[in-house]
């Protein structure tokens, strides 16, 4: 298989009066053709900065640093001027939203929402592009297609408003989709059907997926590749199954035994990280994480881990250095 979407050193920043604050901190990423890459982690810690920049939608006094490589087809999309990148957004490369309320205009109807985005990129009239709303909206799942094209953003429940933004997003048939909480909003029987509904399109129409999410039972489900990021960096990356089965770094490890399983005695409390995210303006000088890590030793403390191959994965703890998860120093807590 060869790359779609190559990510390298990718830095965005914002300009505040406290300082520079780099939300996304050299984050590195493939993602194959057809391919489906999870990326996961607390809230405060980059994945929904990483997809905005991707798509060039960091606004002021955001910016992603000339230093990044995101590299699209061979293109890369940090340089591209405006115009060139208007052309790839919406067409080769599409984004769901979290909130499909606030991502819908609410005064024109959702078949002329989805109509516009076909017209504007594909170059076809009027007839055809409302014709391709109706199909992509039965294409979606939406029932009585041709009626509810008519209808408000307001008239439909939330999950049929995601389903919407998919079709929407899936009008000029993307190469990659990109999905920021796709499901966030939505309650739990709509999520499954919405997350159904995106494996389905996945395979009928080839495209690749980059689903960012907190909730590591979607991941499990939807993704061939998982990256975990904390405090604007990856800290491991590899194989969905891998990663699940045999976490390598102490936050991997910390995020699954904070998951309530099947079977689970009520009785056993979950485990929950202390602490908190590290503000972007004040990062540890070391392991982002060692300030709320288990197996934290003085090392981890002065100096910044890289990635280590581990295996089929990838991870940035000092542990790992020697290739394979090592014991913590005599002394550490485990």
């Amino acid at each position: 298989m060869s790359a779609l979407l190559q990510v390298a050193n990718l830095r965005t920043g914002f300009h505040t009066h406290g300082g520079v604050i780099r939300a996304v901190d050299g984050v590195d990423f493939t993602i194959e053709k057809s391919g489906a890459l999870g990326v996961v982690g607390e809230s405060g810690s980059g994945k929904s900065v990483t997809a905005l920049s991707i798509m060039r939608l960091v606004d002021a006094p955001g910016h992603v640093e000339p230093s990044s490589n995101i590299l699209f087809e061979g293109r890369d999309l940090a340089t591209l001027a405006e115009e060139e990148m208007a052309e790839i957004r919406g067409n080769e490369i599409s984004m769901i939203f979290q909130e499909p309320m606030t991502s819908l205009n609410p005064v024109f109807t959702v078949g002329e929402q989805i109509a516009e985005s076909v017209r504007l990129h594909q170059g076809v009239g009027r007839k055809e592009a409302e014709a391709r709303a109706v199909e992509m909206m039965r294409l979606v799942g939406i029932p009585s297609a041709e009626k509810r094209v008519h209808d408000y953003p307001h008239q439909m429940s939330g999950g049929m408003r995601q389903r919407v933004m998919i079709g929407m997003a899936l009008s000029c048939n993307p190469k990659l989709l990109i999905a920021d909480e796709p499901t966030t909003a939505l309650d739990v029987t709509v999520q499954a059907q919405i997350l159904e509904l995106m494996k389905e399109l996945r395979e009928k129409l080839g495209m690749a997926i980059l689903l960012i999410t907190h909730d590591l039972g979607v991941v499990a489900e939807m993704v061939d590749e998982v990256a975990v990021m904390y405090g604007g960096r990856i800290v491991e990356r590899g194989p969905v199954k891998d990663i699940f089965t045999n976490p390598q770094h102490p936050y991997t490890e910390a995020l699954l035994q904070s998951i309530p399983l099947l079977g689970m005695r009520y009785t056993a409390p979950l485990k929950a990280i202390r602490g908190m995210v590290p503000s972007p303006l004040d990062w540890p000088a070391g392991c982002r994480f060692a300030p709320r890590c288990d197996y934290a030793f003085e090392r981890c403390a002065t100096e910044l881990p890289p990635l280590f191959r581990v295996e089929r994965q990838e991870s940035a703890c000092w542990l790992c250095e020697a290739g394979a998860r090592a014991v913590p120093p005599i002394g550490v807590p485990s």
